[in-house]
């Protein structure tokens, strides 16, 4: 057995039962606070390190009783924890006894945890076992629960949360047959168990059949992007990127921001050009071609990007700060992105718009117009875009309109 350091972690005082109020702030600097020396310790000590992250583990779920977690910061803050500390937790060199330990310790927490918030361990309980025999061990432990939780005989039936630990504990274990059966109990064909079926067809080889146990789900509330990023995965694994690319990629890549979407699909797909990337993003997103703008501005299509910003709203915003951001190393983009944000001011659009978006706006519009040499040309297309405005009380006009030489 590993002699155990002893050693003060700071967060262990900072999480007690109930110790945080309602705000959740304070609460997420102290779940990466903690993370933070979790971290700087497991890399001295991978031991120390790893019987850190499951004391904070037991600790975080009966610190955060009280806390507001209806924005979901503090749930997200906690589910990131989980995915920094899980790798810490499972690469750790302990003996047999040390981690058994390990694992019973965090398997209380997660049934103790009525939020919840550690729930996903469960996901991960394979890789906490760091062994297919211990997977095959906690595997044995809570098959027989499952069963009996999905059993047709509602006298039988129920729920348990150790679903998932005993899937993910079977997969580890290479029981791939194992965990097709289990599903086959599955009442409601949720995709949040059906996806350990797609991994176990496909660890076994089963690419096609996977595909078709994903596509196949019966859960109406089944998320596409995550079926997608799973089917993705098999034939990438298959070294088909090319089909993974056309027939899953641009969904599985989406993200909270357009750009970032696009950047997604573009760190996948080394082999696809921006411009192919681009056009396929706005194909299958019609009426949305406006919020790829800032996308084709970062592969520098510029062209292209002008194009976007007129054929549907834009963020006048972002066209500003193009606009800002272009004057000087080429005009004739930030020129034409400063109009098409005032085009759009004109029409009605932005969010919590003010005078300040409507000045920085012409600013900027005209100090490209300056450095393309096209003073005079900007400010008639300017006055007459301005002219034509008709929406609300005429924001713009007002603004403007003594600059125009409209008022």
């Amino acid at each position: 057995m590993v002699k155990r350091t002893r050693h003060e972690w700071a967060f262990r005082a900072r999480f007690r039962r109930k110790s945080f109020g309602w705000r959740s702030q304070p609460a997420v600097k102290r779940v990466k606070e903690a993370v933070s020396e979790i971290k700087k310790v497991a890399r001295k000590d991978r031991v120390l390190g790893a019987e850190g992250a499951v004391l904070f583990l037991e600790r975080v779920a009966p610190a955060l009783e009280q806390v507001d977690s209806s924005s979901g910061s503090i749930g997200t803050a906690v589910n990131k924890a989980i995915e920094a500390l899980v790798p810490i937790i499972a690469a750790a060199p302990a003996d047999e006894k040390t981690r058994g330990a390990w694992l019973e310790r965090l398997w209380d927490a997660q049934q103790e945890d009525a939020m919840p918030y550690i729930e996903l361990l469960g996901d991960e309980w394979g890789e906490l076992c760091a062994s297919r025999e211990v997977a095959s061990e906690w595997a044995d432990r809570l098959i027989g629960i499952c069963r009996m939780t999905w059993s047709p005989d509602e006298n039988v039936g129920g729920f348990f949360t150790g679903i998932t630990n005993c899937l993910s504990a079977l997969l580890v274990a290479e029981r791939y047959t194992d965990v097709m059966d289990l599903l086959e109990l599955e009442p409601y064909g949720m995709w949040h168990y059906r996806k350990y079926g797609v991994s176990a067809l496909a660890a076994m080889g089963e690419k096609g059949a996977a595909i078709r146990y994903a596509q196949d789900g019966r859960d109406a509330n089944a998320e596409p992007i995550a079926i997608a990023r799973a089917c993705e995965e098999v034939l990438l694994s298959s070294g088909l990127a090319d089909e993974a690319y056309s027939r899953y990629g641009l969904v599985a890549a989406r993200a909270s921001t357009y750009l970032a979407w696009f950047r997604g699909v573009a760190r996948k797909y080394p082999q696809k050009t921006p411009a192919e990337i681009l056009g396929d993003l706005v194909e299958l997103t019609p009426g949305e071609e406006g919020k790829w703008f800032a996308a084709a501005k970062h592969v520098e299509l510029f062209d292209e990007a002008i194009r976007l910003a007129y054929r549907s709203p834009c963020s006048p915003q972002t066209l500003t700060r193009a606009a800002r951001d272009f004057a000087d190393t080429n005009p004739s983009f930030a020129l034409e992105a400063g109009i098409a944000a005032l085009h759009w001011l004109v029409e009605g659009y932005g969010y919590d718009i003010t005078n300040v978006d409507v000045l920085s706006a012409h600013r900027f519009t005209m100090d490209a117009a300056k450095n393309a040499g096209c003073v005079e040309e900007t400010h008639r297309r300017l006055r007459d875009l301005v002219a034509n405005e008709t929406w609300g009380e005429r924001f713009v006009t007002k603004i403007l309109g003594r600059e125009l030489g409209l008022a």
